[in-house]
């Protein structure tokens, strides 16, 4: 014996099923459909249908409750709904993630976005922990000396996040703690761009904001396919973006998103059988999914070379310097450099470059790194000291604004590049010089405590293994 029975409220329709088994034939059996309202605004309806009723009858029963449907409607649920509920089952466990039922803290949101800009999860989480752990609060984090926010930075790249970091803290302790909750407000606070914005704005305060990351941006430009290339089509997306941000869990939107884009949506091979947009999405549809977003071709780096020296004195401590608070890898420590330009320092002019008068070896081997702007290659000159020399001479002068080519990017400058793009140079080395205000010698305990940018580490390294 089959029974069925259904629940009829309202303008929302919900069906609730029973069924004992028994001897009566299938055939006998009533058809069941099960349909559910969208909470959102167009008012959407699923049907799922249980057995053998016609879906004739079924539009019927739905015209004659609802009446007559545009032929516009989609019998489906909102697109904000859909990636929630995908949310809700597939969420990341993240370290500074509110767990569901939890409020977010805007302090942990907002060192997670500032950690996370141009930064992987994988690399961030570590040192999210390290600092959550050291400065619990904002309000903690303002009153650390901004080398020792920068000491434990080392190694996360990208050093100016550091130094708005504590600018920003500062600025908030003065607000008595309290983060500013609106996306206008927050781009006040230094180093917080549109996109960090958003993204607070909606994960910690709820607010109705697109957090539109590289993963989200991919999302929404295959469920559009939007062929433009980016960057120029970056406020076309922002704009399709904002128009799917549902009313209510605006934060879990955005963090639902981004999820989908990291895991989902992926940049090549992406699981468009798993993807709770797949019907919805322009991009499958047409079969050029993997090819979006399409990208505008980067110009090619230019590549720098020069010499760097490190000292060592009798009880193995090694000789660093402290850069210039404003430019590339501000406010970090580095061994004493040398200009750098095209080609490599011929012998006698890197012996004009060191610090000091020593007996310099020149290592075998290049240490090279990769910036955002320049590809670098350094060769590594090594001495021992039994003395610390009392004066350190300077490597490279300091060039004016104009030779600096602030915010021009870099500049040709006599047959070799201006040191650094948009900053001081980093040869400048002598405490009397602008900028630098600190030589030491740190001892091999203290290198792994250090503010060396992973650069400086690797020519350390190279030195001394």
């Amino acid at each position: 014996m089959g029974t069925a029975s259904r629940a009829v409220s309202g303008p929302a329709i919900s069906s609730q099923r029973s069924t004992r088994v028994g001897s009566r034939k299938p055939a006998r059996a009533k058809a069941v459909w099960a349909m559910d309202v969208a909470s959102g605004a167009t008012g959407d309806i699923q049907l799922r249908r249980a057995n053998g009723c016609s879906s004739l009858a079924v539009r019927a029963m739905v015209t004659s409750m609802h009446g007559p449907k545009p032929s516009t409607q989609r019998l489906r649920l909102s697109r904000a709904q859909q990636l929630l509920d995908w949310y809700d089952v597939h969420r990341r466990e993240l370290p500074w993630r509110a767990k569901p039922g939890e409020t977010a803290d805007p302090y942990r949101v907002w060192l997670s976005e500032i950690m996370l800009q141009q930064t992987t999860v994988q690399a961030v989480a570590a040192y999210y922990r390290r600092f959550l752990a050291r400065w619990p609060t904002v309000r903690a984090l303002a009153k650390a000396p901004l080398d020792d926010v920068l000491a434990a930075w080392a190694g996360l790249g990208y050093y100016a996040r550091a130094r708005n970091l504590h600018k920003a803290a500062n600025a908030v302790a003065k607000m008595g703690g309290q983060f500013p909750s609106t996306a206008e407000e927050l781009r006040k606070l230094p180093g917080i761009g549109a996109y960090t914005a958003g993204a607070i704005a909606a994960i910690a305060f709820d607010a109705s904001e697109a957090a539109m990351d590289a993963n989200a941006e991919r999302v929404i430009a295959r469920l559009f396919a939007m062929e433009e290339p980016l960057p120029g089509a970056k406020a076309k997306l922002l704009a399709l973006g904002k128009s799917l941000v549902p009313r209510k869990r605006a934060g879990d939107f955005a963090q639902a998103l981004m999820d989908l884009g990291a895991g989902i949506c992926t940049v090549k091979r992406p699981a468009c059988g798993s993807c709770p947009w797949t019907e919805d999405c322009e991009a499958r549809r047409r079969g050029i999914a993997e090819r979006l977003p399409l990208k505008t071709p980067k110009a090619a780096r230019p590549l720098l070379r020069g010499a760097a020296f490190v000292a060592r004195d009798a009880e193995g401590a090694v000789l660093l310097v402290k850069r210039p608070e404003k430019g590339l890898l501000g406010g970090m420590l580095q061994p004493p450099l040398g200009p750098w330009g095209e080609a490599f320092p011929s012998d006698k002019d890197a012996a004009a470059q060191a610090p000091f008068r020593a007996t310099w070896k020149k290592l075998p081997g290049i240490v090279r790194h990769g910036f955002t702007h320049f590809e670098l290659e350094i060769e590594v000159w090594a001495a021992e000291t039994t003395t610390r020399p009392s004066k350190i001479n300077n490597c490279h002068s300091r060039p004016s604004r104009a030779s600096r080519g602030e915010g021009k990017g870099i500049q040709v400058l006599k047959n070799r590049y201006a040191s650094t793009p948009g900053s001081p140079s980093l040869g400048v080395l002598a405490p009397a010089s602008p900028g630098m205000t600190d030589v030491v010698w740190v001892d091999a305990g203290g290198l792994l405590a250090a503010a060396l940018p992973t650069v400086m580490r690797k020519i350390i390294a190279h030195a001394i293994g």
